[in-house]
């Protein structure tokens, strides 16, 4: 379960008020959430916030009844590496590794023995249908493929939780539709809890729920229902 309880984030000196406050949400192990809201509502910092790479300035965050906020900087960079996957706009797939070893990184930074590493990294490009492409290099794959590669990579270590920003927003229509419908198949077949923050309301449809980000704080997306 992951549990958010009335964050608040920043100020905007123009306006006199939060970023964002009143931010709560509940999600259990195999639901997912899109997050949409007008450019400059706070929603990559939300997501920042959740990983623990930007400050609260209120509320809490507990993963399975772990309060979050209590972690000093090695246990929150432990935490990240253990049970977060992320998924971005920009790939940040590595052009001198070969796609097996993309995916088996996470293992590796885990201490992850090598063999088992590159076992799980086959058995998960497998599931994104990539596993013949095992020993290729980034630079012959299409954009829908690397995304792909990204997805893997973000789940080769079953995380607890999958925090995705903008993942398909260099990616056409058509690639967007399939990438999306595959992290999500993943994320719920893991077991997963997934947080995807989107400006694309066709990006956010393959979440469980649609909800909208503004100064007061999470609320249903009357437009989604």
């Amino acid at each position: 379960m992951l549990s958010i309880e009335n964050l608040t984030k920043g100020f905007d000196s123009r306006q006199g008020r939060p970023l964002f406050a009143d931010v709560s949400l509940q999600l259990a192990p195999g639901e997912s959430v899109a997050i949409m809201g007008e450019s400059g509502a706070g929603k990559s910092t939300l997501l920042n916030c959740i990983a623990g790479l930007e400050r609260l300035d209120g509320g809490r965050i507990l993963l399975h009844g772990r309060d979050l906020g209590a972690l000093d900087e090695d246990a929150w960079a432990l935490l990240r590496r253990r049970s977060f996957g992320f998924v971005f706009q920009a790939f940040h797939v590595l052009p001198h590794l070969t796609l097996a070893q993309n995916v088996a990184l996470p293992l590796w930074l885990l201490d992850c023995e090598e063999r088992e590493a590159e076992r799980r990294a086959l058995e998960m490009l497998a599931r994104v249908g990539l596993e013949s492409r095992a020993r290729d290099w980034p630079r012959h794959l299409s954009g829908g493929e690397t995304q792909r590669v990204a997805i893997a990579r973000a789940l080769v270590h079953e995380p607890s939780l999958v925090l995705c920003d903008e993942p398909t927003g260099n990616l056409d229509p058509e690639h967007a539709g399939s990438v999306l419908a595959l992290l999500f198949e993943r994320i719920r077949a893991a077991g997963a809890i997934g947080i995807l923050v989107t400006h694309s309301r066709a990006a956010a449809a393959h979440a469980d729920r649609v909800l909208r980000l503004d100064a007061h704080g999470l609320s249903e997306d009357a437009r989604a229902l």
